[in-house]
């Protein structure tokens, strides 16, 4: 794996077990194994595969289908810019330049070091606070582009 993560299989294991290798439970195993490592990795599609009695392509139309499940590596911290109508007009364009800025990468990419994805949303649900965006489970509104690069500032800093 690119990011020299393991595959803890006992756990993969766990998962599809936890849901009776059901194939209805496809998507719920899948957003699992992604809570686990950001993203499913390649590996792990074959044995769903084997386990479930589904479709390769079955696993590959889920995966690209549900935003919340990605084939590729994902950041450690994930941050979703609200781009929606209300954010739009309050100046979404420039919280997401200045991050693009930032981190050095385009929206939908990952920092060389998987530390952060940037990902543009529709709507984060807190229109009144637009901009908005949210930091893995975090939200933070009422954003101009130095708040919002302070806020990725801090995530860095709390590097383990």
């Amino acid at each position: 794996m690119e990011n020299s993560e393991k595959i803890d299989w006992p756990k993969i294991n766990q998962i599809i077990e936890k849901y009776n290798v059901n194939r209805e439970a496809l998507l719920m195993i899948m957003q699992d194994i992604s809570d686990m490592y950001n993203y499913v990795p390649p590996e792990v599609i074959p044995v769903l595969v084997e386990r479930l009695g589904v479709r390769k392509s079955l696993v590959y139309s889920v995966a690209t289908f549900y935003k919340t499940i990605s084939l590729e590596p994902r950041g450690k911290h994930i941050i979703k810019v609200c781009t929606g109508t209300a954010c739009h007009v309050r100046g979404a364009d420039k919280i997401m330049d200045a991050l693009k800025e930032h981190l050095h990468i385009k929206e939908g990419e990952t920092t060389d070091n998987l530390m952060f994805t940037l990902e543009a949303v529709r709507c984060i649900g807190c229109c009144a606070s637009g901009p908005v965006m949210t930091v893995d489970q975090e939200t933070h509104g009422g954003l101009d582009r130095a708040t919002a690069v302070k806020i990725i500032e801090g995530h860095n800093k709390n590097v383990t």
